[in-house]
């Protein structure tokens, strides 16, 4: 028997796994601060990462064999900016995925050097989330900053260096920079050039469950374990949850329904969409996935429940479901994929003086579900056969959201047995690294939920009229 050692690098909080081949041993979770130092912005400081990781495998592995433990690998966050000095001491605190600081930037990548450049060269188009505008707003903000900087990285990548002493990243948190060759999986030259970035101070890339190297002795030393254990380089969030979800073959689908909402759909062969803000990004498993992205998905029904009504999530809305005209668009904050529209903001629509507010609160839910379901449609679009899909997150407690979900969307909804998502599935890059394959203990479906033919078919008609919010909208807002 060995044991293998996820590590979630995420926004609020660390989450590391251990694992053995066939069963989950151990879990734990540390948090640490988020730093809004004016509106719009979001920082972290990576030390904190490093050293809740290590606090967080310390108690990980506290009362097992340690000398069973054979590998570490990760996922993280993506698209954040890590710049490190020639001591290789963090420069600022990273910029994170949520800052919207760039959008000059992200005008200038788009409009002047052109989307027709960026799809050519990256497979995408700017956002202000993607890490080639952060590195833009420091060139021009923070010039000393930038002229500092001797290595770039991401955060998960951050982590494995402080570990092992390698600098190293992988394909799938590579194509999230707007600076990687997604088709090529490599960085690209041409997008190096226009940000004044110089390959040497980039991570080398690796394939997601590929070694670069072992554990630091004295961190092996000081953690109790092996110096011979490996350091497997990992993936960004989205890829290694589909890794723990078992999302891995041509037209696979996982949804998932957190904070922001995530619509991830494999691929055997590069393609992007050149007319819609869907990302085209490289896979853990060597091949490719589109990923679209709603940024206000259960993060809306909170607002709703917790900051509009100020009541409790219990209100029984699936007595209007199939009948209520109330219409949202869940723009709160703008919204990223399919329209990269950073001033929109969301909309209410077809209230009466009978209007409730559990219709209301159900136009939140299923607005919501068109969102995603507007992003899948553009992906059939692109050639991909999406008959089902897997689907976790925090919003699959609501078991009746998770119902509306499938006879809106028109497909089959799967459940997984286990709902880690992305720590999971850097455990099975562990594994993967080791040459061993424990896939398959752990990406079982315990239930699919299958659509309601008549709601189906009311809300394929009421999907028609949300399609013409975001117009309006986007007038209104834009």
């Amino acid at each position: 028997m060995s044991f293998y050692i996820g590590i979630d690098v995420g926004t609020s909080s660390v989450k590391a796994m251990l694992t053995d081949e066939t069963e989950i041993i151990n879990t734990v979770s540390r948090d640490y601060p988020l730093s809004m130092p004016e509106a719009g912005w979001s920082e972290q400081d990576p030390d904190d990462w490093y050293r809740e990781s290590v606090a967080a495998v310390k108690e990980l592995i506290s009362g097992v064999d340690k000398s069973k433990v054979r590998a570490i690998s990760f996922s993280g966050q993506m698209h954040g900016l890590v710049m490190l000095d020639k001591d290789d001491r963090v420069i600022r605190p990273a910029i994170l995925w949520n800052d919207g600081r760039s959008i000059k930037e992200t005008e200038y990548l788009n409009e002047e050097v052109g989307r027709d450049f960026l799809l050519e060269n990256t497979g995408n188009i700017a956002f202000a989330g993607f890490t080639a505008p952060k590195l833009l707003w420091v060139y021009n903000n923070e010039r000393d900053n930038f002229d500092r900087a001797e290595k770039i990285c991401l955060p998960k990548d951050y982590v494995a260096f402080r570990m092992s002493g390698v600098f190293a990243t992988d394909t799938s948190d590579a194509a999230g920079t707007l600076y990687f060759d997604t088709q090529n999986r490599c960085w690209s030259q041409k997008m190096l050039s226009l940000l004044h970035i110089e390959e040497r101070k980039l991570p080398k890339v690796y394939e997601s469950s590929e070694c670069i190297g072992d554990l630091k002795g004295e961190l092996a030393d000081e953690l109790g374990i092996s110096r011979d254990v490996k350091i497997i380089i990992g993936a960004g969030d989205n890829a290694a949850s589909a890794i723990g979800t078992g999302t891995v073959n041509d037209g696979d689908c996982n949804i998932s329904l957190g904070t922001s909402g995530t619509v991830f759909v494999c691929s055997d062969k590069f393609n992007c969409d050149k007319k819609n803000a869907i990302h085209s990004f490289c896979s853990a498993n060597g091949k490719y996935h589109y990923l679209a992205c709603t940024l206000t998905a259960a993060s809306s029904q909170k607002w709703w429940v917790e900051d509009i009504l100020k009541s409790g999530y219990d209100l029984d809305v699936s007595k209007y479901a199939g009948r209520s005209d109330v219409l949202f668009l869940p723009y709160l904050m703008g919204e990223r994929s399919p329209v990269n529209d950073t001033l929109v903001r969301g909309v209410f629509a077809a209230l009466s003086m009978n209007t409730a507010r559990e219709e209301m609160a159900l136009a939140v839910l299923e607005g919501v579900a068109f969102s995603l379901k507007e992003n899948i449609e553009i992906i059939k679009n692109l050639g991909v056969d999406i008959t089902k899909s897997k689907i976790c997150g925090g919003g699959t407690k609501n078991r009746f959201w998770v119902e509306l979900c499938a006879s809106i969307l028109g497909i089959d909804i799967e459940l997984p047995e286990f709902e880690h998502g992305g720590v999971l599935g850097a455990c099975i890059l562990a594994a993967a690294g080791c040459g061993e394959d424990i896939s398959p203990s752990f990406c079982n479906v315990k239930e699919i939920i299958h659509p309601d033919k008549d709601l189906a078919d009311f809300y394929e008609k009421k999907y028609r009229k949300y399609l013409k919010l975001y117009p309006l909208a986007s007038e209104l807002y834009g």
